[in-house]
């Protein structure tokens, strides 16, 4: 197989929570315990961060990324979802996964990936864990993929575990309350092991607080410590909580015996896109007409792109928003402003909401607009309609802004 057909083999084989919901969530770590044991148990060989959350753990977990790489470290970074290319799960240094590695791993592990029936998730940690020892990075950030407790990243032992804050998301299978998602995400929290919470949440922080307790595990609130503010080049106004919870979980990396130093810290959240490749935060595509996306997909994450839009200045808005089908409709639509003018559409995978459905719910709450046959038609209408200095936002599903960065 080339690499085109070991990713579809991949895709299309086995289950993958973010193209197929909640059927692709398993409810045990069996088959991570079993592939990892056939591949030698790799995680062992390296040091590692664990980065759990509602909402931005990507971004924290890339800036962190950064700060050890200023540092001189051989950093591994494991993400999900991807926006274009699935090798963009599985860096070393910013630099992508070779497409031979992938090539190689599933051609020597094929059979026992077919016997076990592993999942594409817990298939992509084993991968990933695999390359960072072969390759022998000094330490790897590590982010979920979904929830914590349950999660294929979960057999890992880091130096220290990281929790951005906690949102209601995910609802099917990690819990319809603040309380029980609390309880899943804090599920990585290890024996002894320190823990960041990055917001004191009044529903939350006791879990936190009792789990830890209950692991001997020293818990920090970053919001609690006062630090000085740090510039990134990531630009949206929700990444001053998630820096204050980098520069927190920074501090104990060092306290772990890691030289990071002052500047480290300054450098490497000034170079998050230079030395990590990430994209899709409050990312600017163009000028004239400004143009404008973000991956933020849930009430909480959409509630600061919305009011950081609000800010911008321009003559008319136009949004380009496209949703998957497990999204709740009547918690985010209402976060979208009214004085827009929409192009619906819907991304190109089978989770994605028919479009038609898309347009009736928005408009029972205000939000006015066409329907188009896909996300790069709704968004060459959107260029096209739009002037100068007008503004162009495209957003509501990572899958939607995958198709336009």
């Amino acid at each position: 197989m080339n690499y085109n057909d070991t990713v579809n083999w991949m895709f299309s084989k086995l289950p993958m929570y973010q193209r197929q919901g909640a059927s692709a969530f398993k409810k045990d770590l069996t088959n991570t315990n079993a592939i990892s044991e056939h591949l030698g148990n790799p995680h062992h060989t390296f040091k590692s961060i664990h980065v759990a959350g509602t909402n931005g753990k990507g971004s924290t977990s890339h800036m962190l990324a950064s700060i050890l790489q200023e540092a001189g470290y051989k950093v591994g970074l494991y993400t999900s979802p991807h926006l274009k290319d699935f090798r963009e799960r599985i860096k070393i240094n910013g630099e992508m996964i070779s497409k031979n590695a992938v090539i190689n791993f599933v051609k020597k592990n094929q059979s026992f990936l077919e016997k076990q029936q592993l999942s594409f998730f817990e298939m992509t940690v084993g991968l990933a864990f695999d390359y960072f020892a072969k390759q022998k990075v000094d330490i790897a950030v590590v982010e979920v993929g979904l929830g914590g407790r349950l999660d294929s990243t979960n057999i890992i032992t880091p130096v220290v575990s990281v929790i951005t804050n906690i949102g209601l998301d995910h609802t099917q299978m990690l819990g319809d309350t603040l309380e029980k998602i609390a309880f899943e995400k804090a599920g990585i929290i290890k024996e002894n092991i320190p823990v960041v919470i990055g917001e004191r949440q009044e529903e939350t922080e006791h879990v936190f607080i009792e789990i830890a307790k209950n692991k001997s595990a020293p818990i920090y609130f970053a919001e609690d410590k006062a630090i000085d503010i740090y510039e990134s080049d990531l630009k949206g106004n929700y990444q001053q909580k998630n820096i204050k919870t980098v520069v927190g979980a920074s501090n104990i990396v060092k306290e772990k015996g890691f030289t990071i130093t002052e500047k480290h810290v300054k450098n490497g959240l000034l170079c998050v896109v230079k030395n990590t490749g990430l994209q899709g935060r409050w990312q600017i595509l163009q000028e004239k007409p400004k143009v404008i996306c973000d991956t933020a997909h849930n009430r909480e994450g959409l509630t600061y792109v919305m009011q950081q839009l609000r800010e911008q200045h321009f003559n008319k808005l136009h949004i380009v928003l496209g949703v998957v089908n497990d999204k709740d409709l009547q918690s985010v639509l209402p976060l979208f402003p009214k004085d827009a003018t929409y192009y619906f559409c819907k991304p190109d995978v089978p989770r994605g909401l028919e479009v038609q459905i898309l347009q009736e719910k928005a408009k029972e709450v205000g939000l006015l607009g066409k329907r188009y046959d896909s996300v790069r038609e709704a968004h060459n209408e959107a260029l096209k309609s739009a002037a100068t200095d007008d503004l162009i936002f495209v957003g509501g599903s990572t899958f939607v802004v995958a198709e336009v960065v």
